[in-house]
């Protein structure tokens, strides 16, 4: 018999046939919503949005023929979206610590945070579908799409709501984060401090950009030189402010441009790297410290450099 079609993005109707009569409902579901993990699909059952014949259900119902069953839109049922499923168990495979009120993972490079024109499924819609997290889950700060490293998701809104004022600076207590870059061109002294207000731009062509203006929002970044080689460097970035694309537009202004870099970067110094086996931005989230929004404790993450980065610096060393 063939089996009903699900949408993707509206509301499906399933009719009970006589095959599936004196079946629960949490095992007609499982079988229709393949892919889907469990937890999702009984998290959907308690907040009402599966419905048989428009009333609220249990995972325990039994089914009679010809009942309607009301599915809700999944970006994970079968079809184009199904990506979405298979992203977030991947994604929870690279949970660096995890709390009641945090979620703290090492993102990988090539995906966006959120979901978009252009993008099927983002990092938070992909997590909240395989994590039990009742249907909160916030960014607490930003990853560019092509950066890899430690991002913190807040799993509640008073968490959510403490780390975002910790992230703009307010309180006593800093947010440190740092990054690790490959810089174009050789590098001259040690450690830089780069202050230079940032102003974002927007358009259909090119998307976000940030430039150096007068009167653009403060921006501060220090660099501190780890290994210096012969035409590049690879440093720490501590960015004391987080505006978008700081880093890139930082380094990029300062004359040594993030290898991989296709918006800020140098064409010649990007085509070297790619021929060396670089495929991606080298801008890694390395580490990050704040203090917890409930114990007000001390937490520091530290996501390693990914292989393909490793790779890279080992040939130029």
């Amino acid at each position: 018999m063939p089996k009903p079609a699900i949408q993707a993005n509206t509301v499906s109707i399933l009719t009970v046939d006589q095959h599936n009569t004196g079946q629960r409902l949490d095992n007609f579901l499982m079988r229709h919503l393949k892919g889907v993990p469990k937890s999702h699909v009984y998290r959907i059952v308690r907040r009402g949005e599966v419905r048989i014949n428009k009333s609220r259900a249990r995972p325990s119902d039994r089914l009679e023929s010809g009942d309607q069953v009301r599915i809700p839109p999944l970006r994970t049922a079968q079809g184009q979206n199904t990506g979405s499923v298979q992203l977030g168990q991947r994604l929870s495979e690279e949970v660096l610590l995890e709390d009641d009120d945090l979620l703290m993972l090492n993102k990988p490079s090539g995906v966006a945070v959120h979901g978009g024109s252009g993008v099927t499924g983002g990092l938070v819609e992909s997590l909240r579908l395989v994590r039990d997290t009742d249907g909160f889950l916030e960014l607490a700060h930003r990853l560019d799409k092509e950066t890899s490293g430690c991002l913190v998701l807040a799993k509640n809104r008073d968490s959510l709501l403490n780390l975002h004022e910790q992230f703009r600076g307010g309180g006593t207590h800093a947010v440190e984060k740092h990054y690790t870059a490959l810089l174009a061109n050789i590098w001259h002294g040690e450690k830089r401090v780069v202050d230079a207000p940032l102003r974002q731009y927007s358009d259909a062509n090119t998307g976000h950009r940030s430039r150096i203006e007068a009167d653009g929002r403060e921006a501060s970044s220090e660099f501190i030189p780890l290994r210096k080689l012969k035409s590049s460097v690879l440093v720490d970035i501590n960015l004391r402010t987080g505006r978008t694309h700081q880093a890139r537009a930082h380094a990029a202004h300062i004359g040594h441009p993030i290898a991989g870099d296709q918006r800020y970067g140098d064409a010649k110094f990007n085509k070297l790297m790619h021929d060396k086996g670089l495929r991606r931005l080298f801008l890694h989230a390395h580490s990050i410290r704040f203090l917890h929004p409930r114990h007000e404790t001390t937490v520091t993450l530290a996501a390693p450099l990914p292989t393909e980065l490793q790779e890279i610096i080992d040939q130029l060393h």
